[in-house]
């Protein structure tokens, strides 16, 4: 009984090593949320690491001239808006007058009804006046904002065309000159390759006392913890746990495959 055991101790071990590759931390297909023409593609940029650098250029040229017309119309939109400022200001103060005439005249016994109608009709008209240039004023401001809030959304469109990465390695750049792209169409893989990480899939009896146990790779302790943890069986592993370790970014290449084990 003794042998079976010591023969068996081996197997068990061996049951709780994992090999797991070494990965980017993340790996992600970029896509189009715009309709547009590739203009141009950075190939030489695939399979490196990239820094503030753009990728991919799309058709932009209608959008630039639309936002250069919106722009100018919002300059013309606020000379209009001081035009009616300047006229809705004089139109305040005649008003005042006109009303003041009615209120002088209406008093007056020696003034006839047809003065005082006349008096009256001249302050409503001009009172009209200035309630038509306060509504255009109104109306002027609603439409700078409008046409403020169109710029803003042309600069995103615009922004959109133009795919700039920032410490990112380009994996695999999916269009090529000349390509039209739709919303949701592929772009480019991208990698983050700042840290990398390993994945295991864990039986059920490795995840008891996780805490209190260690990360060993390659044989070696490490002070390495198991970062993320699925609380959902595997669906092609079904009777283990999905689960990944951080580690630095490999000096070397990415890829190596690396014996793990999570023990006391």
């Amino acid at each position: 009984m003794k042998i079976l055991l010591l023969f068996l101790a081996p197997l068990f071990i061996c049951a709780k090593v994992h090999y797991a590759k070494v990965e980017p931390y993340e790996s992600i297909v970029l896509k189009s949320s715009v309709n547009a023409l590739v203009v141009e593609v950075d190939l030489d940029s695939e399979g490196s690491m990239v820094d503030s650098k753009r990728i991919i250029h799309l058709d932009d040229t209608l959008d630039e001239i639309n936002l250069e017309l919106l722009e100018e119309s919002v300059i013309l939109l606020h000379e209009m808006l001081d035009i009616n400022n300047d006229i809705a200001n004089s139109l305040k103060n005649t008003v005042k007058r006109k009303e003041g005439y009615y209120q002088r005249i209406n008093k007056l016994m020696t003034a006839s009804k047809t003065q005082k109608d006349n008096a009256f009709s001249s302050f409503t008209s001009a009172k009209t006046q200035y309630l038509g240039i306060r509504e255009k004023i109104v109306n002027l401001k609603k439409q700078i904002l409008d046409m403020h809030s169109r710029i803003e959304q042309l600069k995103d469109t615009i922004r959109k065309k133009s795919l700039v990465l920032t410490d990112k390695y380009i994996y695999k750049i999916m269009v090529r000159k000349g390509d039209y792209v739709v919303p949701g169409a592929s772009l480019v893989h991208v990698m983050d390759k700042s840290r990398a990480k390993l994945v295991v899939f864990l039986e059920a009896d490795e995840l008891k006392g996780l805490d209190t146990k260690s990360v060993y790779l390659n044989g070696n302790r490490t002070e390495y913890k198991v970062n993320k943890i699925w609380k959902v069986a595997d669906e092609k592993f079904i009777s283990s746990y999905r689960a990944e370790i951080y580690i630095p970014a490999p000096k070397e290449m990415f890829s190596k495959l690396m014996k793990v084990e999570i023990r006391e």
